[in-house]
């Protein structure tokens, strides 16, 4: 997988703002030489200003509208091959699973999977019916990567921020950007011992 040069980060109509705000917090941290473009769902300011608390218009980044077809990664002669739907909601995610292009983040996705590129939808609900199954499959096959909003705990974080960032580490993996935000499977926590030895 190449490493980004362009980056989309949609964020959808679901809860889990504070996973995209986090993302974006450590990409202009870590990865400044990434462009990357924001584009927000009808619905999604709404959530982020009950979730995060912030107005999105003081992110480093551009942040567009959901009607902006002008941004860039509207079209893929731009050649931004990168996507990160997150959160994604079921509806969002079924009209990227189904090429319904009704908005610039759904169009976005729809030009990553055309262009062949890698996109990364991370669903936030519980549970999943069949619908949303059969959605997150078909995304599956037209080559995304579906990564469900399930923060790990072997890690031990003691905070929502070390908690977030178990699953932003793991998208952050996912666009080969390395990155320290958790302790890895296989390394004793620095907050705890090792788990000791047990008979399966």
């Amino acid at each position: 997988m190449s490493f980004p040069r362009k980056l989309v980060v949609g964020v959808g109509g679901a809860s889990g703002a504070p996973y995209a705000k986090r993302l974006l917090d450590h990409l202009a941290a870590i990865a400044p030489e990434i462009e990357v473009g924001v584009v927000f769902s009808k619905t999604a300011r709404g959530i982020w200003a009950q979730e995060v608390g912030t107005d999105p218009r003081d992110l480093p980044f551009p942040v567009f509208g959901p009607r902006d077809f002008g941004a860039p990664f509207a079209s893929g002669s731009a050649g931004w091959r990168h996507m990160i739907v997150v959160p994604a909601s079921m509806g969002g995610l079924a009209r990227i699973a189904h090429g319904i292009s009704d908005d610039l983040l759904t169009r976005a996705a729809d030009v990553v999977i055309k262009e062949r590129g890698t996109l990364i939808v991370v669903p936030r609900e519980t549970p999943f019916s069949e619908i949303h199954l059969e959605n997150m499959l078909r995304l599956a096959r037209a080559g995304a990567f579906v990564v469900p909003a399930s923060p790990s705990f072997y890690a031990r974080p003691t905070t929502i921020d070390e908690l977030v960032d178990t699953l932003v580490a793991r998208l952050l993996d996912r666009l080969g950007i390395e990155n320290d935000l958790m302790e890895r499977w296989g390394f004793a926590s620095s907050r705890s011992e090792a788990p000791a030895e047990e008979t399966l």
